[in-house]
């Protein structure tokens, strides 16, 4: 049974200049051979008045796009109807295609769904069309763009390659071992090539927690006591009044957000409730929250009193830490010597209200993130699923190359096994893939 016809608006909310109406489906090029007074060529742009069949009335005259199944994003046939904006045409042209017999709205991601159940796209491919959609800075850009074009897929096929050309080898020996064309030992070709296999996965779960920052944005917490230019920083970063400054200790007692762009990298500042002894309920939760958030920062910035150095904070915390002496207008001289410094961290004196040091500590601040983002760009994992799936495949490849007790069979099993976890991946898993590695690399059916 054939599916559904589906059609959506996919481009943004109308009123707008231009409203695409994306119809996409078995009956895609029958509707609009009835909406249109003659067909438009596949994939060239064509002026039409779009009719109700039922009267002759003309809802609109738009660009026609018609792509057949090889050559459209969902792998069946689609038609584009670049449509005036406003609000009542969109509204007649739903009107207009709801009324054929197996057309529908499309449901959320539907399109994408069918692009990717046709074998148009994989599932990371379809993971950075959505992750290019909601990209709000440069870098995030690239990341998605990369991922969506298929750069992942084209590595990850090559690890399954691999993966099916060590099993082809080791079925080979077991069951054609008296074709001449068959190699005699499976180690001396596979398990040098499974070695460099999970070098080369494990050097990519190095890196998994960046490509996963990148994506969600690096977490930077503003901790200190009370007082201490908290907020005044995350206003000074905001370049407007984000939080309330005032000389009451105590003001901040909740999480302020704060989204910044910093070089193409997206920052998340959080600006934390003054870290003290109190009896307020409120106040001890926003204290709380503000330790918890500091065990799982990115990046801490402690902000200290310049003028009672040495008041720190405990944070537990594995983050790295940057440590602000705030207030060095109110500072007299020689105070900084008072100080005892930890040569490993990174500290640094000023006013965040008058400005003194800032630009030497921004200057930092921003190769501390670069450092943090350090070849996230290129990195293949950005979701836990790819990370999960990648070790559970590491896991299996190891087990098959130490495993040197057991059966070729039962070491042939571990290496289906990280396939499959490979395919979790990709979203495509399919055993069947073996025999034709197999058929190919030897001449078995002659």
């Amino acid at each position: 049974m054939d599916r559904d016809t589906i059609f959506a608006l996919a481009s943004g909310a109308v009123p707008a200049g231009i409203a695409v109406v994306r119809v996409s489906g078995p009956k895609a090029r029958d509707v609009m051979n009835q909406l249109v007074d003659s067909e438009p060529s596949p994939r060239f742009a064509a002026l039409r008045f779009v009719t109700d069949p039922a009267n002759g009335r003309v809802i609109d005259q738009a660009i026609i796009l018609f792509f057949p199944a090889e050559k459209s994003f969902t792998g069946e046939e689609s038609v584009e109807f670049h449509l005036h904006g406003g609000r009542a045409v969109v509204r007649a042209m739903f009107d207009l295609l709801s009324g054929f017999e197996g057309c529908r709205m499309a449901e959320a991601g539907e399109f994408t769904r069918r692009a990717f159940e046709n074998g148009k796209y994989d599932l990371t491919a379809v993971e950075g069309l959505a992750d290019l959609i909601h990209a709000e800075t440069e870098n995030q850009r690239k990341q998605a763009m990369r991922q969506a074009s298929g750069a992942h897929k084209s590595v990850i096929d090559g690890w399954r390659e691999t993966l099916l050309y060590s099993r082809s080898m080791i079925e080979a020996e077991l069951d054609f071992s008296d074709e001449e064309d068959i190699p005699g030992a499976v180690s001396d070709v596979i398990w040098p090539k499974l070695k460099r296999l999970t070098t080369e996965m494990e050097s990519h779960l190095s890196m998994a927690d960046r490509g996963e920052r990148l994506r969600n944005g690096l977490t930077v917490v503003l901790a200190g006591h009370p007082n201490a230019g908290k907020s005044s920083l995350l206003n000074w970063f905001a370049k407007r009044d984000v939080a309330i400054v005032t000389d009451e200790a105590g003001t901040t007692r909740d999480l302020l957000e704060l989204h910044l762009d910093i070089e193409g990298y997206p920052v998340t500042m959080i600006d934390t409730a003054g870290l003290r002894v109190s009896n307020s309920k409120v106040e001890k939760e926003g204290i709380r929250r503000a330790l918890e958030k500091s065990e799982n920062a990115d990046l801490l910035i402690e902000v200290i009193d310049g003028t009672d150095p040495n008041a720190r904070v405990k944070l537990n915390s594995h983050a790295e830490r940057m440590v602000l002496f705030n207030k060095q207008d109110k500072v007299g001289e020689g105070a900084d010597s008072q100080i005892s410094e930890d040569p490993d961290e990174n500290s640094y004196f000023v006013s965040v209200k008058a400005g003194t040091g800032m630009n030497d500590f921004y200057e930092s601040f921003v190769k501390q993130i670069q450092n943090l983002f350090d070849g996230a760009e290129d990195v293949l994992i950005t979701r836990k699923r790819h990370e999960e799936s990648l070790r559970s495949c590491v896991e299996n490849v190891n087990k098959s190359l130490t495993s040197t007790e057991l059966p070729l069979e039962i070491r042939s099993e571990f290496l289906r096994m990280a396939g499959d976890d490979l395919g979790k991946i990709t979203g495509r898993i399919d055993v069947e893939e073996m025999l034709g590695v197999i058929f190919s690399q030897f001449c078995v059916g002659k």
